[in-house]
């Protein structure tokens, strides 16, 4: 069984308030999960209105499978939100 992980961290530039951020958050969390099957989280930065970090895991039989769907559902977040990607980490582990 191989687990594929990305954590990104992200800046929320166009924010002026808690409610608005997590609703951001919020919006991209659903997305990984609706359109990727993705376990998502956001893991920390909740105090910070500027800046949010999401977690995201999927399970797989295939390392390159599993790193493939990270990319692509990088991508989209990169396309299709209103964020600037500040790191970015995809990792793969073989239980």
């Amino acid at each position: 069984m191989i687990v594929s992980m990305i954590q990104l961290i992200f800046e929320i530039p166009d924010v002026d308030n808690i409610k608005e951020k997590r609703r951001v958050v919020r919006s991209i969390k659903e997305k990984l999960q609706r359109r990727f099957h993705l376990s998502a989280a956001e893991v920390d930065l909740q105090d910070s209105l500027k800046f949010a970090q999401i977690g995201g895991a999927l399970v797989s039989n295939s390392r390159s499978f599993g790193e493939s769907v990270l990319q692509k559902a990088f991508a989209m977040i990169e396309a299709e939100t209103p964020v600037r990607i500040q790191d970015m980490s995809i990792h793969s582990e073989e239980f």
